[in-house]
């Protein structure tokens, strides 16, 4: 697999990626290849130690070429200060961090993130349910053709992986209450002075941003 190959297929945005559905925040995989990625320096190195050493340990080969494929397109969005604060952060930091990679290599959950996750934090509804991820799907359908041709059973798990993560990256709970990210002081400094638009993609509102700050 060439780099321009891994780059390319993390940075064309055009395409609106749907392969999250892989499965969920995969946190400690994630860490692993963030750690073989600092020793090694670059990704195809990383992408393709990962595939010699089932560094994933997954449990069949085409498991473990798709998810290390979609793990490094996702870290790849991340800068190399934000790698280090993956592997150096607390539990709560690397989640947010994780999140953030998310929603950039994957437009579809960003604009999900931007639109319903964040916007009914700031105007303080409470919940997000599966009518709201429903009713999100359909607005993006009428302008991207290829989401309307998605069956209901894709369009069913595309909903419930995007949920699954919502819970793994502490953002959501089992009743489907929204949770201010945990944002630490250090983590967002750097949002607001690297990448402020980012803000957007976490439930967090302006009295959030100068609790945190203070």
């Amino acid at each position: 697999m060439s780099r321009s190959f891994i780059q390319t297929a993390g940075q064309n945005k055009d395409s609106y990626r749907l392969s999250f559905t892989t499965g969920g925040l995969f946190h400690q995989e994630s860490l692993r290849l963030a750690e073989v990625h600092q020793q090694l320096g670059d990704w195809d190195s990383t992408w393709a130690h990962a595939l010699d050493s089932n560094l994933l340990q997954a449990r069949t080969q085409s498991t473990l070429r798709r998810t290390s494929r979609e793990l490094v397109l996702r870290l790849q969005t991340l800068s190399d200060q934000e790698l280090r604060l993956l592997l150096d952060g607390t539990p709560d930091e690397q989640n947010c961090l994780l999140w953030l990679a998310i929603c950039r290599c994957y437009p579809f959950v960003g604009q999900f993130a931007t639109d319903v996750l964040h916007e009914r934090y700031i105007t303080l509804k409470a919940t997000l349910s599966h009518e709201e991820f429903n009713a999100f799907f359909n607005q993006q359908a009428q302008w991207r053709p290829a989401l309307d041709r998605i069956s209901p059973a894709t369009r069913g798990k595309l909903r419930a992986v995007l949920f699954r993560m919502l819970h793994e990256a502490g953002l959501l709970d089992k009743s489907g209450t929204i949770l201010a990210a945990l944002l630490s002081p250090r983590l967002l400094r750097h949002l607001m002075s690297q990448s402020p638009a980012n803000l957007s993609f976490f439930p967090i509102s302006a009295p959030d941003l100068t609790h945190t700050i203070s």
